[in-house]
């Protein structure tokens, strides 16, 4: 079955691209999962997208059907994340098309679980994915980076390179426990590196509304972060989970499961929160009618926090 990409129509942004980081420090929370179906999600929206795989796990290249041990075993191996962070390749060699149109990819590979050693006498260490993809940006509305789940130098130079970060998280209990911690580490990260760094927003993945405790924890998050989290949740669904065994994105192994359905959502949500709109028309979202929010006060100081840095955490001090 062929999917026919949609155009998008794409305003002239102020910056040349936005360059959103998936990152969270727990793993199993969605974090590849949520990276290659976006991506596919907003490619087939008529966007074109570029996908970096910057964990070492490098299932975000295996998902999209690409050998992760490809770079090292082939005659003329094709660049990789690793090798553009270590200067050895450039970004625009690297970039490899894959089975949609507008979605390119910057592969992972094994070998970059050795860039945390190789980087630490780096000048400017922390900058380098940043300054790589610099040249290319103009070239894709949309940069998404799939972060490893820790806080080593491939995630801290994701979380430089980046604009915003979208944080994929379960409605679970220890999910809810570790999010002050992993804000707080960002805003430390955002503060000493990159102050222009933005929350594009957080995700619920495996969300099962019949369950009490999935209900209360999204409560839990829409008090604590307000308008930032997607209207959009990501259910459990076992398409999802067989297609990157397929090397396919769920839009293109199953276009009519719900995992498929739900990531569509999530990047028209997406690009109405960026202003931007397909030419044609898609099913009405719920988002369609929530109204903008109030201007005239800061949530976050109506319920008597004080607003530093980038993320709502911090407790007014007396």
């Amino acid at each position: 079955m062929s999917i026919e990409p949609q155009p998008a129509e794409i305003p002239t942004p102020t910056s040349p691209s936005k360059v959103i980081a998936i990152v969270n420090q727990k793993g199993g929370v969605g974090k590849t999962t949520t990276a290659i179906n976006l991506a596919a999600a907003l490619a087939l929206e008529g966007v074109p997208t570029l996908l970096l795989d910057v964990d070492p796990q490098a299932n975000t290249t295996g998902g999209l059907g690409f050998s992760r041990s490809a770079a090292e075993e082939a005659a003329e191996p094709k660049a990789t994340v690793y090798d553009v962070m270590l200067g050895n390749a450039t970004a625009e060699s690297a970039i490899q098309p894959t089975e949609l149109d507008n979605l390119f990819l910057i592969a992972g590979t094994r070998n970059m679980i050795g860039a945390n050693v190789e980087l630490v006498g780096v000048e400017r260490r922390e900058h380098r994915l940043r300054e790589a993809i610099e040249p290319i940006r103009n070239r894709y509305p949309f940069i998404l980076l799939d972060c490893p789940p820790a806080l080593d130098l491939l995630t801290l130079n994701s979380l430089v390179a980046a604009d915003t970060l979208l944080v994929p998280m379960q409605a679970e209990y220890f999910a809810l426990e570790g999010i002050s911690e992993l804000i707080s580490t960002l805003d430390k990260v955002a503060a000493a590196f990159n102050p222009g760094l933005s929350l594009e927003g957080v995700l619920l993945t495996m969300y099962d509304d019949r369950t009490n405790l999935s209900q209360q924890v999204r409560s839990n998050l829409d008090n604590f972060f307000k308008d930032k989290v997607f209207t959009t949740t990501i259910p459990r669904n076992v398409r999802l989970a067989e297609a990157p065994s397929h090397g396919k994105p769920v839009a293109l192994y199953d276009p009519r499961s719900r995992g498929a359905e739900a990531y569509r959502d999530l990047a028209l949500e997406l690009l109405k929160r960026n202003g931007m709109t397909t030419r044609k028309p898609r099913k009405k979202l719920i988002i369609d009618d929530i109204p903008p929010p109030r201007q005239d006060f800061s949530t976050l100081e109506a319920i008597g926090e004080e607003k530093t840095g980038i993320w709502p955490f911090r407790k007014k001090k007396n």
